[in-house]
């Protein structure tokens, strides 16, 4: 059989791979959904290999790439997990302080593709902070699926302060200005609307294809907000119309990105859902959003 390709798929495909992923689904009625797509020698076996993360093809950086400077950090949380493992990436030859990057991650503990977007936002000239949700239970198990039966069972409200307390750890950091700003994708974007609910010195939240904060958690953002969706995306956009309307009659300051024919996810390079012309776009006002706002 030939190499797949996502335009070989059904849309519909994609929408029962986001529910899955998002637990809205178990993986029975997934594959048994998946099976009227299994036509022409197509296997319902090939389709799933297709949309599961290819780490070991994809990530782009080694933990030893010469052009930066790593290490896994412990960091307290009082309010959260108690303890929380981080890794830690700055550029090598950077003179001086530099403007830092809380990097977080989706609904399933801090992985591969997470980690390399903390070395491009490093490469890119910050000091990245990636926390990993599951440290209390060990960090991240090696495979997503486990990874997002893991976090299912920590609580939401503690997770957030996890990642509020590693914008702490990050502004405190002797590399770091004290300007920070926060990037999340799926979960990690829900994180970043609320860490820009919850933290007044924020400089700067990029939530990618997130969920969005209720009209009266809106009224407290002080953060610059750049958000990034897919228009397939229809679950996220759903709440994007009520949140726009709050920004607007509380006068925030956001910038808001659709990015045409595109899924959720399209920004992750390790599934079949990655779009390289929107992500290289996002990414890239993302970067210059950064230096903009933290400087």
């Amino acid at each position: 059989m030939k190499d797949l390709k996502k335009e070989d798929l059904d849309q519909e495909v994609f929408d029962l791979y986001d529910d899955y992923a998002h637990s809205r689904i178990e993986r029975r009625d997934f594959v048994n959904k998946l099976s009227k797509f299994a036509v022409g020698g197509l296997t319902v076996s090939a389709i799933m290999g297709f949309l599961t993360p290819n780490y070991a093809k994809t990530s782009r950086f080694s933990a030893v790439d010469p052009r930066l400077v790593e290490e896994t950090i412990t960091y307290d949380s009082p309010k959260g997990a108690g303890k929380m493992k981080a890794l830690l990436v700055r550029p090598k030859e950077a003179k001086g302080k530099l403007p830092g990057i809380v990097v977080v991650h989706e609904n399933r503990g801090l992985n591969p593709y997470v980690e390399d977007t903390a070395r491009q936002a490093a490469l890119d000239g910050f000091i990245a902070l990636a926390p990993d949700a599951l440290s209390p239970m060990g960090g991240y198990p090696g495979t997503d699926d486990e990874g997002r039966t893991m976090q299912g069972k920590r609580d939401r409200e503690e997770m957030l302060q996890d990642f509020i307390a590693g914008f702490e750890t990050l502004k405190a950091h002797e590399h770091c200005t004290g300007k920070v700003g926060v990037v999340g994708f799926c979960f990690g974007g829900w994180v970043s609307n609320m860490m820009a609910v919850r933290v007044p010195d924020l400089s700067a939240a990029v939530p990618f294809y997130g969920g969005q904060p209720s009209a009266e958690e809106t009224a407290k953002i002080q953060a610059p907000l750049m958000l990034h969706f897919a228009e397939l995306d229809k679950r996220v956009n759903a709440g994007w119309p009520d949140y726009e309307e709050a920004l607007k009659a509380n006068n925030k300051t956001y910038t808001a990105y659709m990015y045409p024919e595109v899924n959720h996810g399209f920004h992750n390079h390790s599934t079949p859902r990655y779009d390289e012309a929107a992500a290289k776009l996002a990414w890239g006002r993302t970067i210059d959003f950064f230096k903009e706002k933290l400087s």
